[in-house]
Parts: C-alpha cells; sequence; structure tokens
C-alpha cells in the first residue's frame, strides 16, 4: 500500500512540477530570500547574512530552455576582524542578472548567465558606530550559476554567484550565495 501511495504521489508531483514557460510565452517572478557573502582576500572573515529580494521576468525560447533577467536587491560584504575589532562591511546592490536557464527535467532546471551589479550602499559598522567606506567600486560582474526547482508555480532557487571584479581598491572581489523563494505568474 505504501508504495502504491508512494507511486500516486510522484505522478501527481511530475504533472504539477512542470511550470516552464512554453515557446514565447512570458513570465514574472517575485522572489525574497537570503544571501550568504563572503569577498575573496578578506583575511579572518565571516560570511553577512542579508536579504535578496525583488523580480525576474522570465520568456519560452525553445523547448526546455528560458531566458530570465530582473533586479534584485542584494545585501553583499563580509563580517572581518580588524586591529582586534569586530567590523562589519556592509556593501549592498541592485544586481541585474541575465541568466540561460534550462529544464533538465519537469521543474527542475539548471541556470548560468552574468550580473551585473550597481553599489547603493557601503558602510561599515563597528561597535554600534557606521560610517562610509571609502575605495568601493560602483559597478560589480559576477557570473551566477544555479539550480531552481518549481511545483505549481513556487520556485526555489539556489545560485553560487562568483565576482569577476574587484568589489574595492584592493583584490577582493564578491563572492555569495543565494537562496530565493518565488511564485511565477503567466503574463
Amino acid at each position: 500500500m505504501k508504495k502504491l501511495f508512494f507511486i500516486a504521489a510522484m505522478m501527481v508531483a511530475t504533472l504539477s512540477a512542470n511550470a516552464q514557460n512554453e515557446v514565447g510565452e512570458w513570465s514574472i517572478k517575485p522572489m525574497a530570500g537570503v544571501n550568504l557573502a563572503t569577498m575573496t582576500k578578506a583575511d579572518d572573515s565571516k560570511m553577512r547574512v542579508g536579504l535578496a529580494a525583488g523580480a525576474e521576468f522570465a520568456v519560452g525560447a525553445a523547448e526546455n530552455f528560458e531566458i530570465s533577467f530582473g533586479a534584485l536587491y542584494s545585501m553583499q560584504g563580509v563580517k572581518q576582524k580588524w586591529f582586534g575589532e569586530d567590523v562589519t562591511f556592509k556593501l549592498d546592490y541592485i544586481n541585474i542578472p541575465v541568466l540561460a536557464n534550462y529544464y533538465v527535467a519537469p521543474g527542475f532546471a539548471i541556470k548560468a548567465g552574468v550580473q551585473p551589479g550597481f553599489n547603493v550602499y557601503k558602510k561599515a559598522k563597528v561597535a554600534g558606530e557606521s560610517a562610509d567606506i571609502d575605495g568601493v567600486k560602483g559597478f560589480a560582474l559576477s557570473v551566477p550559476v544555479g539550480l531552481s526547482y518549481e511545483f505549481s508555480n513556487v520556485v526555489i532557487d539556489a545560485r553560487y554567484n562568483w565576482g569577476l571584479t574587484k568589489a574595492t581598491d584592493g583584490d577582493s572581489k564578491h563572492s555569495f550565495f543565494t537562496i530565493t523563494l518565488g511564485y511565477k505568474l503567466p503574463l
């Protein structure tokens, strides 16, 4: 009986999971989640946990293939010890992901693309005090790669964002993992 129930549940899940756009169809996906951010070459550093929120548009380009683009507010940066003090470097961006999404199974996509980002906030926080940070670049480019799963228009998305450009006057680049939950609406 358990096997029969399991097989029936898997059949229903397979039918419901196929939420990708047909060729030429458009959708919008509002989404929110969390960034787990750090920076390369940041000694004695810890992850900064922050918000990732925005929306993406997608269009079916071919069978099992979508192109998506959007805008996400992204809290990035790093936590570090400087001269014995805990410092949080808050570097927030508006990121513009442009992704190719290939559906390898119903509802399950692998994705990769490019993501320009524009700095909108740059502060350092130490001992309850905040100050502007000098030397932060206004533009950052990264390569997002990831996976997503769609079930009844609900989408869970996980991406690693590999920074290509220097974030500051030093050698540090962004490196962050983004996990979001969204809802795909046909247009």
